[in-house]
């Protein structure tokens, strides 16, 4: 379970619901290190790198979106969010991905997606 309140976009908080609840996700350092080592990349310039290349698979939206969810305080692990729905499918996995990326390496100042509600 998250802790209460909304996301806050200038501590790198993002939110989506999935099956029904809503979640904040954070990509703390803590989480950050843990697709690191999820990726086996060396370092914070190569995870850019190898995120921003494009191609990521079903196995790395996971990857991504169980440390964001663990980031913003939910107790889960990855295989509990492959089984998650989500409103929109694929696209919005890759759209809640690309949005917590953003907002993760640009401080917050990336615009804000309409309310999930």
């Amino acid at each position: 379970m998250t802790r209460g309140g909304r996301a806050n976009r200038h501590r790198g908080e993002v939110e989506a619901v999935f099956d029904g609840e809503r979640r904040i996700l954070c990509l703390t350092l803590g989480a950050l290190a843990e697709l690191e080592t999820a990726f086996a990349v060396d370092g914070l310039g190569d995870l850019g790198k190898r995120l921003a290349s494009g191609g990521l698979k079903a196995r790395d939206l996971i990857a991504i979106i169980g440390a964001g969810l663990r980031g913003g305080g939910n107790a889960i692990d990855d295989e509990d969010v492959a089984a998650m729905g989500m409103e929109g499918g694929v696209a919005a996995y890759a759209g809640l991905v690309g949005e917590l990326l953003t907002v993760t390496f640009t401080g917050g100042d990336a615009p804000k997606k309409a309310d999930p509600s």
